[in-house]
C-alpha cells in the first residue's frame, strides 16, 4: 500500500508534507521516501524534478538518488527535468490524467489523423481517449460508421446524427470503460473497417505496439488484422517505451502520427524499425 501525502496546516508555510502517521516526510527512511515520491508522482501524473526536494525534505542529490532508483525499476521515467509515471503492466494513468495531459499535441495528431480519412467510411476506434479526440474532429457532413469497444466514445459518437455506432460486447474494464475479450474480439472478427485507429502504451525501439493487459492486446491485433488501413495516434511520450503485451508492429501502420517533441534520435530509430512516421 502506498503512502498518502497531506499538507499539514499548521506549519507556517503551510506544505510540509505528512505521512498518514504523522511524520514529517524529512523523517521518512529512504524506502518510505521512494513509496511517497511515487505516490506523489502516480497522484499528479508528471511534476518537475526540482519540486520534490521541497515537497519531500530530502536533498537534491538525496532526491536525484531515489529517482534514479525508480528508474531502474521501470515505475518511472525521466526527460528533460520532468518526471512522469511509467504505465508498466501493473500501472495505466487514468482517463482524467490524459484528458488533461499534452491536450495541444494530442489534438494536433488527432486532426493530422482525420486529414487521412480519404474515402474510408467505416472506422475503427481504439479504447482511450486519443482515439476519440480523432472521432471528434471527424467530418460531421458524411455517412460514417464508427466501430468501437468505447463506451465513451459510442455514447458521443451516436449523438452525430450522420454517424451509425456498433459497439462491441463484452465484459468492460473499469480504467477505460472499453470491452474486451472474445465477445469483443469474435464481433470484430465479422468486420472489415476501411481505417482503424489505434494507441498504445508503450513503442519499443524496436518497433513493437505494447499495452499491460492480454485483454486490450486482443482486441487491438484483432483490429489491426481485420482492417484495409491503420493509423497509429500517440504522443510523443508513448516512444522509447515498453509495457507487458505486444500487438502489433510499426510496419502494420499506414502511419505513425506523433508530436513534434518527439527527439529525433528515437524517430529515426522508429523509422529504421520499418515505421513511416509523422511527427506534426
Amino acid at each position: 500500500m502506498g503512502i498518502e501525502i497531506t499538507a499539514d496546516p499548521s506549519h507556517p508555510e503551510g506544505g510540509r508534507p505528512l505521512t498518514p502517521h504523522g511524520q514529517h516526510a524529512e523523517q521518512l527512511g529512504a524506502a518510505e521516501r521512494r513509496k511517497a515520491i511515487l505516490a506523489h508522482i502516480r497522484a499528479t501524473g508528471e511534476v518537475s524534478v526540482s519540486s520534490l526536494p521541497g515537497l519531500f525534505g530530502g536533498s537534491v542529490e538525496t532526491i536525484r538518488r531515489d529517482l534514479r532508483e525508480l528508474e531502474d525499476t521501470h515505475a518511472i521515467t525521466r526527460s528533460y527535468g520532468r518526471v512522469r509515471i511509467a504505465e508498466a503492466s501493473n500501472y495505466e494513468s487514468t482517463l482524467t490524467y490524459r484528458k488533461e495531459h499534452l491536450a495541444d499535441e494530442k489534438e494536433r495528431i488527432a486532426q493530422a489523423a482525420v486529414d487521412r480519412l480519404g474515402a474510408a467510411d467505416t472506422v475503427f476506434l481504439d479504447e482511450g481517449f486519443h482515439p476519440l479526440l480523432v472521432g471528434r474532429a471527424l467530418p460531421a457532413d458524411r455517412d460514417l460508421t464508427i466501430i468501437t469497444a468505447s463506451l465513451p466514445t459510442a455514447l458521443e459518437m451516436c449523438e452525430r446524427p450522420r454517424t451509425t455506432v456498433i459497439v462491441l460486447g463484452g465484459r468492460v474494464r473499469h480504467v477505460t470503460a472499453a470491452s474486451v475479450e472474445r465477445w469483443a474480439t469474435r464481433m470484430l472478427r465479422d468486420m472489415r473497417p476501411d481505417l482503424a485507429i489505434i494507441g498504445a502504451n508503450g513503442v519499443d525501439l524496436d518497433g513493437w505496439l505494447t499495452t499491460p493487459h492480454a485483454s486490450v492486446a486482443e482486441v487491438k491485433e484483432t483490429a489491426l488484422s481485420v482492417s484495409q488501413r491503420a493509423l497509429f495516434v500517440g504522443s510523443h511520450t508513448k516512444f522509447a517505451r515498453s509495457t507487458l503485451c505486444r500487438f502489433g508492429h510499426v510496419r502494420q501502420f499506414e502511419r505513425l502520427i506523433t508530436g513534434t517533441e518527439l527527439r529525433s534520435s528515437t524517430a529515426r530509430r522508429i523509422i529504421d524499425a520499418g515505421g513511416r512516421l509523422d511527427r506534426v
